[in-house]
């Protein structure tokens, strides 16, 4: 009998320890999976805005010389890499919580956060990025923020992978391979569709609502960044760091690297939107005079005019015509050059003035390239891609306010009376 109890006993632990085992692994998978589903819905909501991260990357591994023909060839494919990114955390969150070819899974979830955690590794340490666009720009993560949550989520994943035998598929084959087929439909659909008519949920700062010109202005006690730049030059295959104190001004045998910008102190209260800037082609600035106009206001972005979406020109001109007639100043804004420009205008017929903003802005401030924002008295009032200009009628304005033109000295002068238009 004592042999036989000595069994039951040991059989009940057994059974214990695996029961405790087998919910602590459902736990475990359940709140990654649930982490990396989270994690790609919020990127999903604006996939160029992970696009744009991965080509700041691209970017500055070329920079620092790390196969620049490669990183500039990638960066040509940001978007697509974007979307199967997005559209694979997804999926794999999904595969995750249902167990579904739990082993090729976890395998592959591992290599992913293998990949994140050097990424964050390198933003970190490196200074040159500092955020790495985990939760998209929703939810901002700090370079070591997002380190030491790629660290707790590894720890996590590689507990996953080491009992992999030991998860069970929750479903049949036929309703988790159905299960999954549909995730990865709705999110190619997803993105798709905000690529098409902006984010559905707008996280930056040029959202409807804001105030640019508010958003602008720094808050109280403002301390602008304290910046450390640090010049590399080489020599005889040799590199050396200099910075004023000594920087060799008497030795021009020295050829310029690169440039290190490191961050000593962060800046406090500064603005949300630091680099805004709209100037006509004669480089004068514009921008206050834009954003302090009472009246009506349409901007048209676009990034550049070579790879504009061109689908819907005639609602445009449309619309153009008639905020012409109304006089509603309509401006284009592009990071293009003058001769771009007015080829762009002239192949599409646009009665308007086109005017300079820089290309980072102009992704920032709006995601389709076109894309219009409406602005009254400085204040977001509403914003389109492409593909859904609105027509006139729609915008409903109330013109009070756009007696005074946005440009006072082009106001036209009363006609000249003469015998001549007397007679007519």
């Amino acid at each position: 009998m004592g042999v036989e109890a000595i069994f039951v006993y040991k059989t009940i632990l057994l059974m214990s320890q695996n029961k405790a085992l087998n919910i602590t692994l459902t736990i475990i998978r359940v709140f990654v999976g649930v982490l990396f589903i989270f994690s790609g819905l919020i990127k999903a909501n604006d996939p160029s805005g992970l696009a744009y991260k991965m080509g700041e990357f691209f970017e500055v591994w070329a920079r620092d010389g790390y196969l620049p023909s490669l990183m500039h060839w990638l960066n040509t494919y940001a978007m697509a890499m974007s979307i199967l990114m997005i559209t694979f955390e997804i999926v794999a969150g999904v595969a995750l919580i249902i167990g579904y070819r739990f082993r090729l899974f976890s395998f592959l979830i591992l290599l992913l956060t293998i990949f994140f955690t050097f990424l964050t590794a390198y933003a970190m340490y490196s200074g040159k990025i500092k955020e790495c666009g985990c939760f998209g720009d929703c939810i901002k993560l700090q370079a070591n923020e997002s380190f030491m949550k790629d660290l707790i989520l590894l720890a996590l994943v590689l507990i996953l992978v080491f009992y992999r035998k030991l998860i069970k598929q929750s479903f049949s084959a036929t309703m988790a391979t159905g299960m999954m087929v549909l995730t990865f439909v709705l999110s190619i659909i997803m993105q798709w569709y905000v690529l098409r008519n902006l984010p559905v949920k707008d996280c930056l700062p040029y959202k409807i609502g804001n105030n640019i010109l508010q958003e602008m202005t720094p808050g109280p006690n403002y301390v602008p960044e304290e910046v450390k730049t640090v010049l590399v030059y080489k020599k005889d295959g040799v590199k050396k760091e200099f910075d004023l104190t000594n920087y060799p001004w008497q030795d021009s045998t020295w050829t310029f690297d690169t440039t290190i910008n490191t961050i000593v102190k962060k800046a406090q209260n500064e603005p949300t939107i630091k680099d805004f800037s709209i100037s006509n082609y004669n480089g004068e600035d514009i921008t206050k005079t834009v954003l302090s106009y009472k009246g009506h206001v349409l901007l048209l972005f676009i990034k550049d005019v070579k790879t504009a979406n061109t689908s819907n020109m005639d609602r445009l001109r449309l619309l153009i015509g008639a905020c012409k007639k109304a006089s509603v100043p309509f401006l284009v804004l592009s990071a293009s050059n003058d001769i771009e420009s007015n080829k762009f205008k002239s192949t599409h017929q646009l009665d308007v003035e086109f005017c300079v903003i820089d290309q980072t802005v102009c992704k920032t401030a709006m995601r389709s390239s076109p894309g219009l924002m409406w602005l009254h008295q400085g204040v977001v009032k509403g914003k389109w891609s492409y593909a859904n200009y609105p027509s006139f009628a729609q915008l409903n304005l109330d013109l009070k306010d756009n007696a005074v033109p946005l440009f006072p000295q082009e106001e036209v002068m009363p006609p000249v009376v003469t015998d001549t238009t007397m007679q007519q």
